[in-house]
C-alpha cells in the first residue's frame, strides 16, 4: 500500500495544483514586467538578495543566505554581481572583525522601493480594471487562502 499523500490526491487536487502554479508564474512574470524588473539587469535572485540587505542591513552573507533559503555559494555569486552594479559594499563587522557586514547603498534602496511600488500599482489598477465590485471579497478571501497555503507546515509527511 502506497503511504504517499501526494499519490493518493485525486486528480483534481493535481490539475488545481498545477492551474495555481501556472496562474502564479504567469502573475510573477507580468509583475517583472510591469515594475521594471526586467530592464534592471539583475535576476529575480539577485533582487531578492538586494530587497534582504535593504530591509535587514547591514547583514552578514550566512543571514542572507538562510534568509533567502540557499546556499553561502549562491549568496556570494548573487552578492558579487550587486557589488559589481554599486548597489551594495562590505565592511569588516566591528564586533567580530573576521566577519563581512553588507550593507546596501542608496541607490538599492530606491531601486527596491520602485520596483516594489511598480508591481503594487499594476495590481492595484489590474484589480480595479478587471475585478467587479461584487468580486472584491472573493480577492480578499483568495489572498487569506494564499497567505494559508504559504504558512502550510507538511513537515509531518509532506514532500
Amino acid at each position: 500500500m502506497n503511504t504517499n499523500p501526494l499519490l493518493q490526491q485525486p486528480a483534481v487536487s493535481a490539475a488545481t495544483a498545477q492551474r495555481l502554479q501556472d496562474a502564479m508564474a504567469r502573475l510573477r512574470g507580468r509583475l517583472r514586467s510591469e515594475s521594471g524588473q526586467n530592464a534592471t539587469g539583475l535576476t529575480v535572485t539577485q533582487l531578492g538578495v538586494l530587497a534582504s540587505v535593504v530591509g535587514e542591513g547591514p547583514v552578514t552573507a550566512a543571514r542572507l543566505a538562510a534568509a533567502q533559503h540557499v546556499s553561502a555559494q549562491a549568496i556570494a555569486q548573487s552578492l558579487a554581481v550587486l557589488k559589481a552594479a554599486g548597489l551594495v559594499h562590505t565592511e569588516a563587522d566591528p564586533q567580530d572583525g573576521r566577519k563581512k557586514l553588507i550593507s546596501a547603498d542608496g541607490s538599492a534602496a530606491e531601486l527596491v522601493d520602485r520596483l516594489l511600488a511598480g508591481r503594487a500599482t499594476f495590481l492595484a489598477r489590474a484589480i480595479d480594471h478587471v475585478v467587479a465590485p461584487e468580486e472584491r471579497e472573493v480577492v480578499e478571501q483568495t489572498i487569506e487562502l494564499l497567505e494559508r497555503l504559504a504558512d502550510a507546515d507538511l513537515s509531518g509527511g509532506g514532500i
